[in-house]
C-alpha cells in the first residue's frame, strides 16, 4: 500500500510481527452476530468491484486504496486470484471484504460495512467458503484489532506465520475457486452461523 497521504506513493510492504490470523476452529460468532446473520444474504464473487469501491470510500479513515490499486485488484480478480465476499440486505450491498487466495491461504486486504455487523458477517461467510471442503486453511488479516479479536483472530510470531503460509500455499485452492474464473453468482449456504 502507498505510504503517502491517501495511499499515495511510495509503495510500502507490510510484514507485521506478530501477525493477525484466523485459523480453523477459532471463529467466534456471538449471539448478537448470529441474530444479525439471519437478516443478511452472503454471496461470493458477485460484486467484486463494488466491494473494492466500498473499501476505498474516501470518507473512511486511513484510506489506501487508490484507483491504481483498485484496477490492479480487479485484474487479479479477473485472473482468478482475488475474491470477494459480499453481504446483502434487501437487494442492497451493505458490506463485504476482498483479498487474495493462494492455495489454502486467504490474504484479506480490506473490508467495509454500511450497516452494523455487515463486515463481521463477511468474515463468517469467508470462513464458510474456506471450510467447505474440509481442508485446513489460514486467513491472514495482517494486524489483530479488537474488532477482529472478537471474531477469534489471534496473533502469531512471524516464524510461525511463515511456516503456516508455506504449508497453506502448497495446497489446492478451495474447490469453488479451482479452475477458470467464470463470473457466475455463488451464494453461501443458508445457515451462515458457525460454532464458537
Amino acid at each position: 500500500m502507498g505510504l503517502g497521504v491517501d495511499g499515495a506513493p511510495p509503495l510500502g510492504w507490510w510484514s507485521p510481527d506478530p501477525r493477525g490470523v484466523l485459523l480453523p476452529g477459532d471463529l467466534h460468532v456471538s449471539r448478537s452476530l448470529r441474530r444479525s446473520l439471519r437478516r443478511f444474504e452472503l454471496r461470493v464473487d458477485t460484486a467484486f468491484e463494488d466491494v473494492v469501491a466500498g473499501c476505498a470510500d474516501p470518507s473512511r479513515d486511513g484510506g489506501w486504496i487508490t484507483p491504481a490499486v483498485a484496477t490492479a485488484y480487479t485484474r487479479l480478480h479477473e485472473l482468478g486470484w482475488a475474491h470477494s465476499v459480499e453481504v446483502w440486505r434487501d437487494g442492497e450491498l451493505v458490506g463485504g471484504l476482498y483479498g487474495l487466495a493462494v492455495g489454502r491461504l486467504f490474504a484479506a486486504e480490506s473490508k467495509f460495512r454500511r450497516v452494523t455487523d455487515a463486515s463481521k458477517a463477511a468474515v463468517v461467510g469467508l470462513v464458510q467458503v474456506l471450510s467447505e471442503d474440509g481442508m485446513p486453511w489460514v486467513l491472514d488479516v495482517q494486524w489483530s484489532t479488537p474488532h477482529l479479536a472478537s471474531l477469534g483472530v489471534r496473533e502469531v510470531p512471524r516464524t510461525a506465520y511463515l511456516r503456516m503460509v508455506a504449508a497453506a500455499v502448497a495446497q489446492e485452492l478451495p474447490e469453488r475457486w479451482r479452475g477458470v474464473h467464470d463470473n457466475t453468482s455463488h451464494v453461501v449456504r443458508e445457515s451462515p452461523g458457525a460454532p464458537r
